[in-house]
């Protein structure tokens, strides 16, 4: 398996409703990101502001320039939803993740490990 290398993907799939946010972290962003907090209706999340409508695409999700990765402007307070992105290999999979090689498809019990030791480093180098 790959490091990920910031296509995006994952958050433009999931965009356009495809996301929630618990109420502690509604609760947080009230508080602490007002910023954020304007993107949320009714415990909805990336709801435009002005319009009360779905937005389309994840609001903090920016290209870099001249480039085709991606970064997001809400890292260290974005969803847990998005955090605790990618689950399973399958998800991967069906997600068309970038981040998988040939041998993971091949194995995906032996890849499911390494990504359940990826995903559990990830959390704790916070």
């Amino acid at each position: 398996m790959k490091e990920c290398n910031s296509c995006g993907k994952c958050c433009i799939k999931y965009s356009n409703g495809g996301l929630s946010a618990s109420d502690d972290e509604i609760e947080y962003w009230e508080v602490f990101r007002p910023d954020i907090s304007r993107y949320v209706h009714h415990g909805n999340i990336w709801i435009n502001p002005d319009t009360g409508e779905q937005i389309e695409r994840c609001p903090w999700l920016r290209q870099a320039p001249n480039s085709k990765t991606f970064t997001c402007a809400i890292y260290h307070d974005r969803p847990d939803d998005c955090r605790f992105y990618p689950v399973t290999i399958a998800e991967m999979i069906k997600d068309e993740c970038e981040m998988l090689e040939s041998h993971d498809i091949e194995n995906p019990k032996e890849a499911q490990k390494d990504l359940n030791k990826l995903m559990i480093n990830s959390r704790t180098s916070f």
